[in-house]
Formats: C-alpha cells, sequence, structure tokens
C-alpha cells in the first residue's frame, strides 16, 4: 500500500507538469503578434500573411507566366511595377498604343490590379505582388463607355497570357463576350474574374457570370465575406478584398498608394495565385490550374460550394503543395466532369513528386483553438490533482478509523486469539472479571492483558507458538500523516 508520504512527490510532479504546461499554453495564446508598422506598405499589407505568401515564395514566384490586365491601362512608370511591365496593347484613344499608361485619375484601377498581381518588392515601402516573377501584359480598354472586353480578352490570348485578370464588369450579357471567353478556355487560358460590388452591381456581372470564367468575391480580415461583395451561384472563390493598399499613379494619391476594398483586389489577387500554380506546374491545363486552386479552398459558409464563398477561401500554399486529382475538363463548366481523370492520377512535378504535404496554418479563429486546448488541458490537470487528494483523505481516514495504541501484547484482531474472551477462561472464584483487553482502564489506560492459565502469559498464536510477548511490537507502525 502506497503511503501519504510517496503520494507528496506524485503530487508536487502533477503540479509541476501542470504549470508547466499552463506556462506554456499561456506563451501561446498571449504571444504578442510581430510588430507591423502601419505607416509602411508592406505593414498594409495584411492578406500576404493571411495567404502566408512567405512560404509560397519560396516554391515558387510566379516566373515564366504572363498575366494580362484587362482594365483601363497600367502606369508602368510607378516604382512597384518598374520591370514588371510588358508592351501591351491599348483599344482607347486614351490610352499609348502598349498600354502602359492609366489615365483613371479616380482610382488608377488598372495600375492598382498590377500591383496586387506582380508588384517586384524590395522593401518595406515597396508593393510586394502574390506572384512578383511574373509579368504584367497591360491591355487597355480606357473608358467604361469605350469597353471592348471581348477584343481585349481575344488579344490577350493570341499574345501569350496564361492568365487573364478581369476586374471590370458589366450588366446582362454579351454574346461576343461569351464567345471570347471560350475561344480563351479552348487556348487554355485562366480566366479570373470580379463577382462585383453593391451598389453597382445587383448580380454577378460579365464576364464573372460566364460559365468556365473563376467568380471571385472579397473577404475581410477575418475571412468573412466583405459586406459590399455581390453572391450568387457564379462565385467559384473568395479571396481578401477587404482595405487593399496598392500603386496608384501620382494624379490619385501624392505618395503613390491608394487603399481600398472591393472584389477586384480579391480577382487580382487570385490571379497572382494562378500564375504561382502555372509556374510551378508548367505542364497542367488551365482546366487543372483552376481545379487546384477550388480543390485547396478552405471551405467556408454552407459546407461545398455556395453562392457567398464559391468553393471556399484562397489557400496559396495548399493549392501549390497539396496532392490534387486530374479533371478531364473545367469543373466550372456545367457537364464538367468533377470527378478525377481516370487516365491521370495525381497532378504534380514531371518526377511525380507534389512536394511536402499540405501544411496546416492556423486559422483564423487560431487563438480560439489555442484557448479552448489550454483549457482542456487545466481541466484536465485539475481532475488528475482532484483524484491525488481525494486518495490521500481516504487513506489518512482508514487510518484514523484503525487502532493505533493497541497494549503490548494483544495481538491484532484476526492473528491468533480472537478479540472476546474465550469460553471456559473466566475469572476464579471471588475475583473481579477482568476488564476486556480492548476496553480502558481506569483513567483511559489501557487494560492488563487478560490471563491465560492463570500464568499472565499471552495466548498462543497460531499453530501453538507462543503469541506476542509484553512489551513486543504491537503491529506495524502507522504514519500520522495518513
Amino acid at each position: 500500500m502506497r503511503t501519504g508520504k510517496r503520494r507528496r512527490p506524485l503530487l508536487r510532479s502533477a503540479a509541476a507538469v501542470l504549470a508547466l504546461v499552463t506556462a506554456a499554453g499561456a506563451g501561446l495564446s498571449a504571444a504578442p503578434a510581430p510588430a507591423r508598422a502601419a505607416d509602411t506598405v508592406r505593414g498594409l499589407q495584411w492578406y500576404l500573411d493571411t495567404l502566408r505568401i512567405s512560404e509560397a515564395h519560396k516554391l515558387t514566384r510566379g516566373e515564366g507566366v504572363t498575366v494580362a490586365v484587362v482594365d483601363g491601362g497600367v502606369h508602368a512608370a510607378h516604382p512597384a511595377l518598374r520591370g514588371q511591365v510588358l508592351k501591351g496593347t491599348s483599344l482607347s484613344d486614351a490610352v499609348p498604343a502598349d498600354g502602359r499608361s492609366d489615365p483613371d485619375r479616380e482610382a488608377g484601377h488598372g495600375t492598382k490590379m498590377a500591383g496586387v498581381i506582380a508588384g517586384r518588392g524590395g522593401g518595406s515601402m515597396t508593393q510586394l505582388g502574390i506572384a512578383p516573377g511574373a509579368k504584367i501584359l497591360p491591355v487597355a480598354l480606357g473608358l467604361p463607355r469605350e469597353w471592348d472586353i471581348a477584343g481585349g480578352i481575344r488579344w490577350a490570348v493570341d499574345h501569350g497570357a496564361d492568365v487573364i485578370n478581369l476586374s471590370i464588369g458589366g450588366e446582362g450579357s454579351d454574346p461576343q463576350v461569351t464567345e471570347a471567353v471560350r475561344y480563351a478556355l479552348d487556348k487554355g487560358v485562366v480566366l479570373v474574374a470580379a463577382a462585383g460590388n453593391r451598389p453597382t452591381n445587383r448580380a454577378v456581372p460579365m464576364p464573372a457570370n460566364i460559365p468556365g470564367v473563376l467568380a471571385v468575391s472579397a473577404v475581410g480580415r477575418t475571412g468573412s465575406l466583405w459586406s459590399g461583395s455581390i453572391t450568387g451561384p457564379e462565385v467559384g472563390l473568395a479571396a481578401p478584398g477587404e482595405r487593399v493598399i496598392g500603386p496608384v499613379p501620382p494624379p490619385v494619391s501624392p505618395n503613390g498608394y491608394g487603399v481600398a476594398s472591393g472584389s477586384s483586389d480579391a480577382a487580382a489577387v487570385v490571379s497572382g495565385a494562378a500564375a504561382l500554380v502555372r509556374s510551378r506546374y508548367p505542364d497542367l491545363d488551365a482546366a487543372n490550374v483552376v481545379n487546384r486552386l477550388i480543390r485547396t479552398a478552405r471551405d467556408r459558409g454552407a459546407s461545398g460550394r455556395d453562392p457567398e464563398y464559391g468553393f471556399g477561401t484562397l489557400d496559396v500554399l495548399a493549392a501549390l503543395t497539396a496532392s490534387v486529382p486530374k479533371v478531364g475538363g473545367n469543373p466550372l463548366l456545367t457537364g464538367a466532369s468533377p470527378k478525377p481523370d481516370a487516365a491521370g492520377g495525381d497532378e504534380g512535378d514531371d518526377d511525380g513528386d507534389d512536394g511536402p504535404p499540405v501544411t496546416i496554418g492556423l486559422a483564423d479563429n487560431a487563438p480560439i483553438q489555442l484557448g479552448l486546448c489550454l483549457l482542456a488541458v487545466l481541466l484536465i490537470g485539475a481532475v488528475v490533482v482532484a483524484l491525488i487528494v481525494v486518495n490521500r483523505r481516504a487513506a489518512r481516514r482508514r487510518a484514523q478509523a484503525a487502532p493505533a495504541n493497541r497494549p503490548p501484547g494483544v495481538p491484532t484482531p484476526g492473528y491468533g486469539q480472537p478479540p472476546g474472551a474465550p469460553s471456559g477462561y473466566g475469572p476464579p472464584p471471588g475475583r473481579p472479571a477482568q476488564q476486556h483487553p480492548y476496553q480502558p482502564g481506569p483513567a483511559g489506560r489501557p487494560a492488563a492483558p487478560p490471563p491465560y492459565g492463570g500464568q499472565g502469559l499471552p495466548p498462543p498464536g497460531p499453530g501453538g507458538r507462543p503469541g506476542p510477548q509484553p512489551g513486543g511490537p504491537a503491529g506495524p507502525p502507522t504514519d500520522p500523516q495518513r
């Protein structure tokens, strides 16, 4: 039987372990976030951390991929875009023929989209794009009333675009734009479009509403849908779009940067992610690039595809590392096979190595999860300590219930003579009866042991051997602390 003295080290060890786990858990949940300078461009690029872009850039930066920005034009002289913008085209009289100018004096919309996709980075005051190794192919449409979206898509396809960003939109439908989208899909180009903003649009606009185009809604820092984002069954993916910083022409902002919210920014983020996937897996066709993006998305909202998040929120690192089965057609097209291609295995590099398995990062509610884990550890530790204390108290009660001070020579019950006086051994005539050996004597003193055969000897023990001698040990010692 374990004694209280042996329990105390156990109690102390349990308390020490509990204290260590508590301290470790508190460190995980209470450690301050890395310092961020709010007055720097990098400090305002919160979405780079959410998407774990620094880890993605260890795998690829988008080298060898061309992203066409079909928009108002791109201010190629911006420090964040120097060397990033190829000679494009202009379908507007307001923009030079190569498309490397932005006449938008209110938002510098095309310039900002180009920066979000492929800003070259290089310092805390220079925009870092999702795919800084990619190149921008500007297709300037000029003012909205002049837009020739169909012409812009076709020109981009014919001039080497691997991804086309369409952070633009219009109400209804246009057969020419639909035909241009089909042309691009047939040529193996990934098309990414903004799902639209309230109150400008009442439904997902064209070209995002055309089958085969990856329509993107906007989410905020928490991963929840941005309140201004349009929703609808055409939405295929959600990405950061709330308070996104980007480069703009000098007339828009003296410091060269602007912060705004919208599904346009979310679409630019996804276009950058598509460029990363195309760079890492150059042999994948457009259908499987899109499939990687939607199959690795983090499901939010209703289970499966829903009108707010589509297939979920963008997970760039998973799209670059996960083992994703091939598909036989664009999963966004009606009738396309959503199941793996029967003839193909997993997508990946030529040597069959998809890189490391998907790493699980901290979710948006990571502090809550850490807190719950810490609470569970504390509860388990408390239960262990309580059980030890209860067992110790029970042992003390048992020790107190047992007779601790038997008179010398009196056997323990169950060993030798039973506690009652044996029959046939009463007192001689004329003598007072002896007290029961377990009754207290005068003034609380223990009674003398009963005589045996008139000789004052202790009764025999088991097997006829002499019993305990007077003055001998009275049984095993007991711990007074039990």
